[in-house]
């Protein structure tokens, strides 16, 4: 035998005994299963029902500013559980350790209209269980009242500008028209409906809302999800600002910017990253809202018009509810307007003169109003 061969042999019987002994031992081996391989094995214990939902049932009606009542009961009688916590629209109302199952919301925690969810999460040694979620509707506590307008002044509007934006700063109109190849940005005079300053779009972009913020103007378009940034004094791009919904109408609140997508929903945005910090849905004592179209922030209320309506919607920024609504359709009657004119779109508020214009989409006047009973 070898030097090598008898090298090779002894390293071979000592692999095998090694192997054996560990084997033997119980130590990890092929063979060898860990306690905490046993216990990632284990199946986890499944969540259960323990509770179930008497009241509210889905799609409740409340009432803005109204109490109302949540009861449970158990699933089963000897499975009771720790602990109930109820979460209203996002918000721990309460947590509730024993029977009977039951809480009243306060008037507190209703306080913005639209579809909110409540969700019961029963405890049971330390675990949450399976919620149950419901979907409530929560409508305004007023009915609004209709004002109409009177017409204060008349002036001539470009019967081209099939009009999506629309504010005032130091006695100069700011305008965004839509249409692929007709989307522009415009700064217009008032008295003449001359047409200043023009800048046009990519042909392949719907102009949609714009608003005044610090000294930029901020556009959005319908559906590319893209908006663009402008110095004002210039129109000269500054940045571009991209979104996940449609993008209809704009106003600014204080240090937000506020934007419609055709929808009963309108939300809040950072101007500087565009980001959303948060969103109403806008109701009235009856209905959702929708096709909330052009925005204007008015002494406290967003105004909104209602797309395919000759009607604005005024609305408080915080809850959602519908204050009173303004009844345009008298305004501009149809047998006036030129053949290619749609409907009323377009609110501008001089906030320094404390005049209120409106306008529609290619219409061939600008109405200088007033609101009457």
């Amino acid at each position: 035998m070898n030097r090598r061969f008898s090298a090779y042999l002894i390293v071979f019987s000592i692999i095998l005994l090694t192997n054996w002994f560990i084997s033997c031992s119980g130590k990890p081996g092929k063979d060898a299963v860990t306690h905490s391989e046993t216990e990632a094995k284990a199946p986890a214990e499944e969540q259960v029902n323990l509770i179930k939902l008497r009241k509210p049932g889905e799609n409740a009606e409340l009432i803005l500013n109204q109490p109302f009542e949540i009861e449970a009961e158990l699933v089963f009688k000897n499975r009771a559980p720790d602990s109930v916590v109820i979460v209203f629209d996002s918000k721990v109302v309460t947590t509730l350790k024993s029977e009977p199952w039951k809480v009243s919301v306060a008037k507190e925690k209703v306080n913005a209209t639209g579809r909110k969810p409540l969700r019961v999460i029963a405890y049971r040694d330390g675990r949450a269980q399976a919620p149950v979620t419901r979907f409530l509707l929560v409508y305004s506590d007023i009915v609004p009242p209709v004002y109409r307008a009177r017409i204060i002044n008349t002036y001539p509007h470009d019967v081209h500008a099939f009009t999506q934006g629309l504010f005032v700063n130091n006695g100069l109109m700011y305008e965004s028209t839509g249409q692929e190849t007709e989307s522009s940005l415009r700064e217009v005079e008032i008295k003449t409906g001359k047409v200043l300053r023009l800048l046009n779009l990519d042909p392949s972009l719907f102009g949609e809302g714009i608003t005044l913020y610090k000294d930029r103007i901020f556009q959005v378009t319908w559906r590319s999800k893209v908006g663009f940034v402008y110095e004002k004094s210039t129109f000269r791009q500054i940045n571009k600002i991209f979104y996940s919904t449609e993008g209809w109408g704009l106003t600014t609140i204080g240090d937000k910017i506020v934007m419609s997508d055709g929808t009963n929903t309108i939300a809040y945005y950072d101007p500087e990253m565009f980001t959303m910090i948060s969103k109403i849905e806008v109701y009235d004592n009856d209905k959702k809202v929708d096709s909330l179209n052009e925005l204007e922030y008015i002494n406290g209320e967003i105004w909104a018009n209602i797309w395919m309506q000759d009607r604005i919607a005024r609305i408080d920024p915080v809850s959602g509810k519908v204050k009173s609504y303004i009844d345009l359709s008298g305004l501009f009657p149809q047998n006036e307007r030129n053949p290619e004119a749609e409907v009323l779109n377009g609110i501008a508020w001089d906030n320094d003169n404390k005049k209120l214009y409106v306008t529609g989409k290619r219409w061939s006047k600008l109405f200088e109003i007033a609101l009457t009973d």
